[in-house]
């Protein structure tokens, strides 16, 4: 029986993986409000509140991002 050993925590690029996801998160509120300009009002309520729901996600990873920027300086990871 093979005995399955967990993956070392590799966290060094955590911030980077984050910030992508800001990015992206970003680009996709900016995508949703330009297609507002078609959307019917059913939509661009459920559009607005994606968006919010998007601005929570933000808040959330850019907490995270100074937690592991933070965490990075303390283990001399930079």
């Amino acid at each position: 029986m093979a005995h399955n050993r967990p993956n070392p925590d590799d966290r060094s690029d955590n911030v980077e993986k984050l910030q992508s996801m800001i990015v992206h998160t970003i680009e996709n509120m900016q995508e949703a409000e330009a297609s507002m300009e078609f959307a019917n009002e059913e939509d661009k309520k459920r559009i607005e509140a994606k968006n919010e729901r998007r601005r929570d996600s933000l808040d959330a990873f850019r907490s995270e991002v100074k937690d592991e920027y933070r965490a990075q300086q303390e283990n001399g990871l930079e």
